[in-house]
């Protein structure tokens, strides 16, 4: 792993190193140990302590200083000097401290008694063990002794140097859930705190920190290896001390034999150096050095790495060599595969700590436990500050001015943001001077910068008080060699940096320890071998702030070398609106979004109250109104095409950051409006909407974007807030990129998953990568979609095998899938059958229209639901040339007792009186279910549809719909349709016998009995084309003037019916029991008589008709006139008029 892919645990205010020797100690001194000495290299990095940051240099009480070489040289009984180190993510008081730390005689003393209550507890029993037990647990005894005294205090003090607090005491338990968020990684570790703060509010069933390897009710197996993942300053770290002190203690996990913590950090310095796992204990852990190897098998040891996302070590779990001794020797990265993976020593728990970035490098199938480390919820940012201040009025100040901005309540989810904006507002609120509180980032960071600047001011020189200007003339060279660091760091990716590093800066050692405030130097003095100096900053957050300060200095001061370097262009003077303009342009080509805080800084830096504040620091910059509202204008206009929109969020943050709430005012607005879709969204106002219900307390039932008055990029900007709405759709005929697939996958994913419906409807998915990040939302347990469109997306064979086996890896959730209107052919389909077949399969709506499908693909699906029947209640395979030879492999599935279908739809399907014959026999069989049938445009004939006779005739039979449209039928199917329907005419709402030209009047007549049944229910009548004159449509008129209230839409185009036939409808139109609300009547040869007449019968029953079809009637611009009356007459509901060609009125 090179050097940018180092990343940083936050960067903490302290790196806990409790070493025991003095620096000044020659080699000699520092090997002339006392009995009991175990020396040990190990080091937990840490993210956060919740003061002051730790001091290096001048931090030594007096009396310490004033001992002599050789008083420092005698240590006490039971002296054990260690160079373990364990970084800390948060500690709640002052930071911790290296120097003065030790309390002498009281703690040697403690230590001594500590070894003697351990030694006595087993004294009994040791007796009756074999000698190599009893050695075994005095080692063990020894090691736990050992790493209490490492972790059980934390030094705080950056003014008052020397007081150790217990870890105990201050510790504040931090939100720990299993299971990670999924956030696809095209943000900013910062920007994925949003949805932290959002799933923190959700009911998680936290895990106990002692917890963390215990197996609960619902689980059953072991959980052996843990991987815990969270952002920088999170608390992953302190959350391993606070484990391996309780176990040292006594306290927690009594079952495990020994803790054996083991730092990336550490380890990345012997990665080229071979050891077996036996060395590799005994190097980092003197206290086991000891221990037996053969030993090793028979104990219960726990491994802990912590910072995974530091590790240099190249892990390959797939071409790693076997290793299964532990005293075979191989390279480091070679034994942790191992160790993971369960080979060597299967026995031991590991956990695994990382940012979640890297956690991806452990494969899933490797873990049995994942956990996050969430920081801070709600409840405990409260509780933090009500500890961190005594006055009860000065935290609920802090809390209350907290909760009044988002940006900085989100941003407490990090523990060292707790901190910091503790140190700003208790130094704002505890002066006389009243100033304006920080409102966003920027204002906390320029306060935090000047609060810990005027720190280091009060106590390497005078304690007295001198303006921000003043104090950043003085120090305003080292700030600036610290941004350069930074900047030039955050570009490569680095977060840990060597002397060299501080060298190229210009910044020595001596300063980089007076501003410990923001640059902690940690002494690796664990060993000889790994003595090296290393730096970080308190947080990546401050080195971003840093960074964008040390940026806009070279601005103001036209350093133009580094914009140019930074920026990949020639520059010539550019104004201030033009150099934000082309930032923000190159942190929107980042694809991990690696700038967008550093962007939000600069913008920030850009408001006059920051520049007041850091004064000289900045150097003189345009003052003028004019510039500063055109870098907003830029911000509102600037084009984001091929950027994630997730990413485009960030350019409203910018704008907040200026303190521009225009657009946050404007999107306000728009959520209380009732008309929405006549309000005109820009971008902007789509990526500010996509924030605001991303944040909301609720989730959106519907997003549609079809239903928002904006361009398709203000759609695409619009796409981060599908992760709280239920169902989604996207517009259609738009192609969304891969990285909007991913924001879909990530709302999959995330836990809880809330989206249930998915509708991507005609959108290009042609190229498989885009299907592939789909399905890795699909194939999550988490994911609990229930309807799943996929019609007309242009979905290949190779797209079928990924949606098949993701829907297979997770089929119970699935109710609804719609792959019409695709190219599938039966090589595509046959892709499926596994998720079909799967008893966990829960597919109630299969809608396979139009896919290119033949008899291969009707025997694998009758197959797949003949095994697993009773779920499927709807299946569409309308336009697939199945032929009969197709359709028999459904026989078994439709006539099974337990099949369930209610909506059969087999239109233009190639079917003939074979097909309907073995469908007629299945559907008597069990007729009670299906309530549509359409067998539309198939060859049936007469002799086809007779087969169908004794499953319409069926007393339980509770068919609806029926859709027969162009089968050739006759008089003689529509006799038998009629007596069938007259004995049983209170189910069927709608009827469709559209194109059959043979039906004629004489075939029609057969069904008026059944029209004219009072418990006749039909709602839709299609007649179009079927050969009927005036005597049907009289015949019809009839029998709904004996039952007007039902029919809803009726269809009678195409037919024989002339002159004054119509009156007859015209009469019932007129009926006031009438409640007709579509009516067509195209190429019906319709006169202005007819037309006069039917507005007549329109005017006197006027308030239900709302279309109206009148097309190719040859009516005169006078008839529409008439007509067009009407539409615009407010006593009328018609919205829908056809008097011409197919023009339409509306």
């Amino acid at each position: 792993m090179d050097q940018c892919e180092d990343t940083q645990e936050g960067a903490p205010p302290s790196k806990i190193t409790l070493c025991g020797e003095d620096e000044s100690k020659s080699k000699a001194q520092r090997n002339q140990r006392e009995p009991g000495y175990e020396p040990s290299c190990v080091s937990f990095s840490s993210d956060f302590s919740k003061d002051l940051p730790l001091n290096f240099k001048g931090s030594s009480s007096g009396k310490h200083k004033s001992q002599s070489k050789a008083q420092r040289n005698q240590p006490g009984y039971g002296y054990e000097p260690s160079c373990v180190s364990f970084s800390s993510d948060f500690s709640k008081d002052l930071p911790l401290n290296f120097k003065g730390s030790s309390s002498g005689k009281h703690k040697s003393l403690s230590n001594a008694q500590s070894i003697h209550r351990e030694r006595k507890r087993s004294g009994l029993q040791a007796a009756e063990r074999p000698q190599s037990d009893v050695g075994l647990r005095e080692i063990f005894i020894e090691h736990k002794i050992s790493l209490k005294k490492r972790s059980e205090h934390v030094a705080e003090g950056f003014e008052e140097a020397g007081r150790e607090t217990l870890l105990s005491r201050v510790y504040t338990e931090l939100y720990i859930t299993e299971e990670l968020r999924e956030e696809v990684h095209t943000q900013h570790e910062v920007m994925q705190l949003e949805t932290t703060t959002k799933t923190n509010k959700l009911n998680f069933t936290a895990i106990k920190n002692p917890d963390i390897f215990k197996v609960f009710r619902d689980q059953h197996r072991s959980i052996r290896v843990v991987l815990t993942s969270g952002v920088a300053g999170a608390g992953k770290s302190f959350s391993v001390q606070k484990f391996s002190l309780d176990w040292a203690e006594g306290l927690e996990n009594q079952d495990i034999n020994a803790v054996v913590p083991l730092s990336f950090r550490e380890m990345n310095l012997i990665r080229d150096e071979q050891h077996s796992l036996l060395t590799l204990i005994q190097l980092f852990h003197p206290t086991l050095q000891k221990i037996p190897g053969e030993q090793l098998s028979v104990c219960k040891l726990l491994f802990i790495f912590d910072g995974l996302d530091e590790s240099r070590l190249s892990l390959d779990f797939n071409n790693s060599p076997v290793v299964s001794d532990v005293t075979q020797k191989s390279s480091v990265s070679v034994l942790l595969t191992n160790l993971i993976q369960g080979r060597l020593l299967p026995s031991a728990l590991v956990w695994i700590t990382s940012r979640p970035a890297a956690a991806s490098q452990i494969p899933r199938s490797r873990v049995d436990r994942l956990t996050e480390v969430r920081g801070f919820n709600d409840v405990q940012k409260e509780e933090y500050f009500r500890r961190r201040f005594s006055d009860e009025e000065l935290s609920n100040r802090v809390i209350s001015h907290i909760k009044g901005s988002m940006s900085l309540y989100i941003m407490c989810e990090v523990p060292v943001f707790c901190w910091i904006t503790a140190v700003v507002l208790e130094n704002m609120l505890t002066t006389k001077k009243k100033r304006k509180l920080p409102t966003t980032l920027t204002d906390m960071y320029s306060h935090f910068l000047m609060v810990q600047t005027k720190r280091k001011k009060n106590k390497y020189q005078q304690d007295h008080e001198t303006s921000p200007q003043e104090l950043t003339e003085t120090d305003g060279d080292v700030l600036l060699k610290l941004g350069r660091l930074a900047f030039e760091h955050l570009e490569k990716g680095n977060i840990m940096f060597y002397q060299e590093d501080l060298q190229q800066c210009g910044l020595d050692v001596t300063e980089a320890s007076v501003y410990s405030g923001v640059c902690t130097e940690i002494f690796r003095r664990e060993c000889e071998i790994f003595q090296k100096l290393v730096y970080s900053f308190v947080h990546l957050s401050v080195q971003e702030f840093l960074a964008a300060v040390y940026m806009f200095h070279c601005y103001s001061n036209r350093k133009v070398n580094v914009i140019e370097d930074f920026l990949k262009c020639d520059m010539k003077n550019p104004s201030l609106d033009e150099f934000l303009r082309m930032i923000i342009e190159k942190s929107l080509q980042s694809k991990t979004g690696h700038l967008d805080l550093f962007v939000r800084f600069l913008h920030g830096l850009s408001v006059k109250s920051n520049q007041r504040l850091l004064g000289g620091l900045l150097g003189q910059s345009e003052k003028n109104q004019a510039i500063f509202q055109k870098i907003i204008n830029n911000l509102k206009e600037i084009n984001s095409v091929e950027v994630s929109p997730d990413r485009s969020i960030n350019i409203y943050h910018c704008l907040m950051e200026m303190k521009d709430l225009s657009v946050h005012q404007e999107i306000q607005e728009f959520l209380k409006s009732e008309n929405k879709t006549v309000i005109n969204l820009s971008e902007i106002h789509c990526s500010a909407l996509a924030y605001t219900l991303k944040m909301s307390e609720e989730l959106l039932e519907d997003l549609d974007l079809n239903q928002y008055n904006t361009s398709y990029e203000g759609k695409r900007r619009l796409v981060p807030a599908v992760r709280i709405c239920k169902k989604f759709r996207t517009p259609e005929r738009c192609r969304l990129s891969e990285t909007d697939y991913e924001i879909v996958a990530s709302a999959l994913k995330s836990n809880p998953s809330h989206l249930i419906e998915l509708d991507l409807t005609s959108n290009d998915m042609e190229d498989l990568s885009m299907v592939e990040v789909l399905c890795s939302g699909l194939e999550r347990p988490n994911c609990r979609l229930q309807t799943l469109r996929l019609e007309s997306c242009s979905l290949s064979e190779m797209s079928c095998k990924a949606l098949g086996s993701a829907l297979k890896s997770n089929p119970s959730s699935l109710t609804e899938l719609n792959l019409g209107r695709n190219d599938l052919e039966d090589a595509g389909f046959l892709h499926f059958r596994g998720f079909l077949e799967s008893p966990d399969c829960r597919l109630q709506i299969l809608r396979l229209k139009d896919c290119s499908l033949s008899e291969i693909s009707c025997k694998a699906l009758g197959s797949a639901l003949k095994s697993n029947p009773s779920n499927l209640t709807e299946l569409d395979l309308s336009q697939n040339d199945l032929q009969d030879s197709g359709l028999l492999h459904l026989r078994g599935f439709l006539e099974s007792p337990v099949c369930k279908l209610k909506i059969l739809r087999l239109w233009r399907c190639g079917l003939s009186e074979t097909s309907c014959e073995a469908l007629g026999s299945a559907l008597k069989s069990n007729p009670s279910n299906l309530t549509e049938l359409e067998l539309s445009h198939n060859n049936l004939e007469d002799s086809g549809f007779l087969h169908l006779r004794g499953f319409l005739e069926s007393p339980v039979c509770r068919l609806q719909i029926l859709k027969l449209w162009s089968c050739k039928l006759s008089e003689i199917s529509c006799e038998v349709l009629g007596s069938a329907l007259k004995s049983n005419p209170s189910n069927l709402t709608e009827l469709d016998l559209s194109w059959n030209t043979g039906m004629q009047d004489s075939g029609f007549l057969h069904l008026e009995g059944f029209l004219k049944s009072p418990d006749c229910r039909l709602q839709i009548l299609r007649l179009n084309n079927c050969g009927l004159s005036e005597i049907s449509l009289e015949a019809l008129v009839s029998a709904l003037k004996h039952n007007p209230a039902n029919l809803t839409e009726l269809h009678f185009s195409h037919n024989k019916v002339h002159g004054s036939g119509f009156l007859h409808l015209w009469s019932f139109l007129a009926n006031p029991g009438c409640r007709l609300q579509i009516l067509r009547l195209e190429f019906s040869s319709l006169s202005n008589i007819n037309c006069e007449a039917l507005v007549s019968a329109l005017k006197s029953n006027p308030s239900h008709l709302i279309e109206l079809n009148l097309g190719f009637n040859n009516l005169q611009e006078s008839d529409g006139q008439q007509l067009q009356d009407l539409l615009e007459s407010p006593n009328f509901k018609l919205q829908d008029l056809s008097w011409k060609g197919t023009g339409w009125w509306s």
